[in-house]
């Protein structure tokens, strides 16, 4: 079972992807957990926005950014929010060079852990930098990209911005973790299917009675509404990017009553699954 999203976030000669989440309307707005290789910054602009790392919790307000580092569960509650995320393959950025490919395959294979919430100045200078030359996309932006994050690994490592392991971190701590991923794989391979609480409980290792409270305390969910919420996901990006009819959509996803399904997608996106495709 591949644990991971394999999404290939930008393009194989520029793995650098910019997502800009101003409102509910946006399929990734609510960010259900999840997790891959790749390291990825976020940046709030307006309102709150509630971070999961693993099992470790932040609150992000306007002018705060996150390191995201690989294989990281992670997910956000926007609240009257409005952020960005850049998520980027870091290994293509080694050149050769032993000292910065030693670096870089550190960070990416989890031996140097960087600091989560961005604090230091110089670093959130260079992050700031970096989403505003992916949203220009100049000429040279790529140059300037490549630039901006060398000058950010140099600085992780000038400030020393990194520790060997999150200080919370424990064998416990890390099998919730486990735990965790075991279930959101399972439901994003399963999501299409008709999938019960004991079934999403049997694949944690967890009893029903347990596993509701655990996966509420890891992701602010209950199992049950995260599934609904990664289905209208999935549903979101078909309408965008399909010309399925909606109620195809509907079976598709996982719902078997079209009008259930309206209303669910209603609930979240705050408009008909007709009105959202039109809107696009």
């Amino acid at each position: 079972m591949n644990y991971n999203e394999v999404k290939q976030h930008g393009t194989i000669d520029f793995p650098f992807e910019l997502y800009r989440l101003y409102d509910s309307s946006h399929p990734r707005y609510e960010m259900a957990m999840h997790w891959h290789s790749s390291v990825e910054l976020i940046r709030i602009l307006s309102g709150e926005l509630y971070i999961t790392l693993d099992n470790r919790k932040y609150v992000g307000r306007a002018g705060d950014a996150f390191f995201v580092n690989s294989e990281t569960a992670h997910g956000a509650l926007p609240k009257d929010s409005s952020y960005e995320c850049i998520v980027f393959n870091l290994a293509f950025m080694k050149n050769g060079n032993p000292m910065t490919d030693a670096l870089i395959d550190d960070i990416v294979h989890k031996s140097m852990v960087v600091e989560e919430k961005i604090t230091d100045g110089e670093f959130l200078r260079l992050v700031n930098d970096l989403f505003e030359v992916m949203k220009e996309r100049r000429d040279t932006y790529r140059l300037r990209v490549f630039s901006i994050v060398y000058a950010m690994l140099a600085t992780i490592c000038e400030r020393r911005l990194y520790g060997g392991s999150f200080k919370d971190t424990s064998e416990k701590s890390e099998q919730n973790v486990m735990k965790l991923k075991r279930t959101i794989s399972y439901i994003r391979e399963n999501y299409d299917k008709d999938i019960t609480l004991s079934d999403m409980a049997r694949i944690s290792g967890l009893s029903t009675k347990y596993f509701c409270a655990f996966f509420k305390q890891m992701t602010q969910k209950t199992p049950v509404e995260y599934l609904k919420m990664y289905r209208i996901e999935r549903a979101a990006r078909k309408l965008l990017l399909s010309d399925m009819s909606i109620t195809d959509i509907a079976y598709s996803t996982g719902f078997n009553d079209l009008s259930y399904f309206i209303k669910t997608f209603k609930s979240y996106k705050k408009c008909t699954p007709k009105a959202y495709r039109k809107a696009e």
